[in-house]
């Protein structure tokens, strides 16, 4: 899918195997009567290339480019001058603050890929106690795993590398990823027609029929990079009279970064205008994903009979040697999507088989769950069953000690085995309850009173 990039001033193949082309959207250039408006200036925007490093590679780039050296090396690079990893031996004369910050990127890159370890692994429940990060650290090709702290010559050749690599599968995985999406559309059509009866059936048949026949009543569609479809954007998106045509005023126009080539962003943007013709978002029969997976046919097909050096950039003279070809002004009429089939037969049953398996496995899955729950509900239950019966028997056990202790005269223990006092009673005088009859015969224990003038001792 086409996508924003932010412009960076980079040698066209270090953008090529650093896979971080400086492209933008070709912007519709609004032109008065006099044609003299000057071109719509176009707001920056970060943009990812799809690749997990993406953010460590467009660093790298951005600091490598701060040094006037390796700048200067940059600029007199060729393809293969980079692909030998001969420009990453130019590492070593760069400045000392330009090879501190990269350390520090490693480091932080380092960081972050122990991190994806580690939730990967903690996802998966995998219990290592003597986790060595080194090696699993090799399973990430864009950096040297055996050194973590400094970013050495190595570093870059194999980013270099990695990126490249990583870069010419790219194409391949979205057309595979589109087939698969495509296969899955159908796949989830049969199922749902198999789901009604026959008089339903044949009417949903019918609807999707005339829909899928209105996709396919469009206008014609000019061949990507020909003739008539290079004016059509030059006279309705550029605002430009048919007429006076020209190929190298065109490349100009839609090399907006103005970095003397059309990388693929640049190009897909010219597609825009034909690919409109056949997809419109607002209706039911065109399919969004269709129209994105048109687009990489037609930046392909262009690429195939332009890109003479294979670089995956469009330079000027390539673009003006294509012009002199025949197919440019006599191209072969183009197929678009609809006309050709994405998936055979084949294909679809191997796939369908695949989802089956992979519905049976998450069935199982889900079996397997719901056991475990039933088994810990189960648990629960005894668990809980086994509480009521000890409490149960604590109960029991407290009052059979509180008879025993009250048939032995003892104080009753109370809940947690302390003794329980009875309250103190109260003992009345013995006299308040003798008869005042029977008094005089109680014997008095009182002292008698000391006679009377009795000498003192001295």
């Amino acid at each position: 899918m086409s996508i924003h990039m932010r412009t960076m001033t980079l040698k066209p193949s270090w953008l090529l195997l650093l896979s971080i082309s400086a492209g933008v959207w070709s912007v519709p250039i609004d032109r008065n009567g006099d044609n003299q408006e000057a071109k719509e200036e176009v707001p920056e925007e970060n943009a990812d290339t799809g690749l997990y490093y993406d953010r460590y590679l467009r660093e790298v780039i951005e600091v490598l480019e701060t040094d006037p050296h390796f700048r200067e090396k940059l600029q007199t690079a060729n393809t293969e001058d980079i692909k030998n990893g001969r420009l990453s031996k130019e590492l070593d004369l760069v400045g000392h603050h330009v090879r501190t910050r990269l350390d520090e990127l490693k480091r932080q890159e380092v960081s972050r890929l122990r991190m994806l370890l580690k939730a990967k692994l903690d996802s998966t429940n995998t219990q290592s106690l003597q986790m060595d990060h080194a090696s699993l650290l090799k399973q990430f090709e864009h950096l040297d795993p055996h050194n973590q702290n400094t970013f050495e010559a190595k570093d870059l050749e194999l980013l270099i590398s990695t990126a490249t690599k990583d870069l010419e599968n790219y194409d391949a995985e979205r057309h595979e990823e589109f087939k698969r999406y495509e296969m899955l559309k159908e796949h989830e059509r049969r199922e749902y027609l198999k789901g009604l009866d026959q008089e339903k059936r044949e009417t949903e048949e019918k609807r999707l029929q005339e829909l899928k026949d209105k996709h396919h009543q469009h206008p014609k569609v000019n061949a990507p990079g020909s003739v008539a479809q290079l004016r059509e954007v030059w006279e309705e998106t550029d605002g430009l009279d048919p007429q006076e045509f020209n190929p190298k005023t065109f490349f100009k126009l839609h090399d907006t970064n103005e970095d003397g080539v059309l990388d693929e962003q640049e190009l897909e943007a010219l597609f825009t205008k034909e690919l409109e013709k056949v997809y419109d978002p607002k209706n039911e029969e065109d399919d969004m994903m269709e129209m994105e997976e048109e687009r990489l046919r037609m930046r392909e097909h262009v690429m195939k009979n332009v890109d003479a050096n294979k670089d995956r950039l469009v330079s000027l003279e390539e673009f003006l040697k294509s012009t002199e070809k025949k197919e440019f002004s006599n191209p072969k009429e183009w197929e678009t999507l609809e006309t050709r089939p994405v998936y055979t037969e084949e294909e679809l049953q191997r796939f369908e088989v695949e989802l089956r398996d992979k519905e049976e496995e998450l069935k199982r899955k889900a079996e397997n769950l719901r056991q475990q729950q039933d088994l810990l509900k189960e648990r629960g239950k005894a668990l809980e069953a086994q509480r009521r019966e000890y409490q149960q028997a604590v109960l029991e056990m407290s009052q059979r000690q509180k008879e025993q202790q009250a048939a032995g005269g003892q104080p009753p223990a109370g809940p947690h085995g302390e003794l329980q006092f009875q309250p103190e009673i109260q003992v009345e005088d013995k006299e308040a309850k003798v008869p005042a009859e029977h008094q005089a015969e109680l014997p008095n224990n009182l002292p008698a009173e000391p006679p009377q003038n009795l000498p003192l001792h001295t």
